[in-house]
């Protein structure tokens, strides 16, 4: 594999633009529904496999639902499962994304799965297939599983969520000073750093992490190295903005493919904005999966 990512898997239940949250006791209505997959680990395979890259996710997957929707969609969308540990049980996680006033809010439940985030597995797995990248997300005792996935000769792409930053900032930091790349979005970074300026979150950023990108929405990512930054709008598509669940994750993949590919980090970027762009004009991280035949259907282990 080139590319494997980690994390949790969610099954999707997306609601499109409404015009405001419903208070206690009201019901409002929108016109636009779907069911998807996501998390990390799906939709940063996914828009690298759509690259022709050989991508993988290693997740665990039980024979719930929401399992059987992700390795469906994995298997049609070229997303290698080798990676993957299977239990019994319900073990993917279930969000309701509703879209309004220009961005969206998720109620979300995780099982309680032992296991979930085995690292020694993820080194196993980094071990056998040897990708040239790997992303995951910072969490607990992930700065020396990133520092033991570099002595491999992986390179590892951080990503970070709010609720990490708010969790443990200084352990975000311990695994931004182990990794190859760290990717955020400008509200992460800027909370993260505790900067009053964006160019300044930016400069401190890089003194932790020697590759730093970061999206920006419509207005592209900007890379920051230690030699300067570039800001990166080629790529954005002018497409309707629909639902900007996982637009973060497919631009990971878009950028971390294209690196596979031997791409400079102003082209990855330019891949990545590209995927994002694509991503936001769907409902849901990957776009509507098909739920036809799923009733039947054995996950392949």
């Amino acid at each position: 594999m080139d590319l494997i990512s980690f994390g949790t898997i969610f099954l999707e239940a997306v609601f499109g633009d409404v015009p405001a949250l419903p208070g206690p006791g009201e019901e409002v209505y929108t016109g636009q529904f779907a069911f998807s997959c996501g998390g990390g680990a799906v939709t940063v395979a996914t828009a690298a496999a759509q690259l022709g890259v050989h991508a993988g996710m290693a997740a665990l997957l039980g024979d719930d639902l929401g399992s059987r929707i992700v390795a469906q969609h994995c298997r049609r969308a070229g997303v290698d499962m080798a990676a993957c540990r299977w239990v019994s049980g319900p073990v993917a996680g279930v969000s309701v994304a509703v879209n309004f006033e220009g961005d969206r809010a998720f109620i979300s439940h995780v099982p309680r799965v032992p296991g979930r985030r085995d690292l020694g597995h993820w080194l196993e797995m980094l071990a056998a297939h040897r990708p040239q990248w790997c992303y995951v997300h910072a969490g607990p005792a992930v700065a020396p599983f990133i520092a033991r996935a570099r002595a491999l000769g992986v390179r590892v792409a951080l990503a970070v969520a709010l609720n990490d930053i708010t969790d443990d900032a200084a352990n975000v930091v311990d695994c931004m000073r182990e990794a190859d790349m760290f990717l955020s979005n400008q509200d992460e970074l800027l909370r993260l750093t505790g900067a009053r300026s964006f160019d300044a979150a930016v400069a401190q950023a890089v003194t932790w992490c020697p590759r730093v990108v970061v999206t920006r929405g419509a207005d592209g990512a900007l890379v920051a190295q230690p030699g300067g930054t570039t800001h990166v709008r080629d790529g954005i598509l002018p497409v309707e903005v629909v639902d900007r669940t996982g637009a973060g994750d497919a631009f990971a993949g878009g950028l971390l493919g294209a690196l596979c590919q031997g791409a400079g980090i102003t082209d990855a970027a330019v891949a990545g904005n590209r995927a994002g762009s694509q991503t936001v004009s769907v409902l849901g991280a990957v776009g509507e999966v098909d739920m036809e035949g799923l009733s039947g259907e054995v996950p392949i282990r």
